[in-house]
């Protein structure tokens, strides 16, 4: 099991994904030069969370946008 990240690491990258939703990728490096050119968070831990948390929240949803194969009941 990971991590549970703080609030306003959520509150944050949920933020910047409304703000700039089109600059983000599932790429955990490309985030991270994006959200430090976007926030000015002077500390790296806090950026690279903040990242991860971006990454994680755009795979997700191209996870849920993504076609999942129907799986149907077979009838006897």
């Amino acid at each position: 099991m990971g991590r549970v990240r703080p609030r306003y690491i959520k509150s944050l990258a949920r933020r910047l994904l409304e703000v700039y939703s089109d600059k983000f990728t599932d790429d955990f490096e490309s985030n991270k030069r994006v959200v430090s050119e976007l926030a000015d968070i002077p500390s790296k831990p806090v950026r690279n969370k903040v990242a991860g948390e971006i990454t994680r929240m755009m795979k997700r949803m191209k996870e849920s946008t993504e076609e999942k194969p129907e799986i149907g009941l077979e009838e006897q």
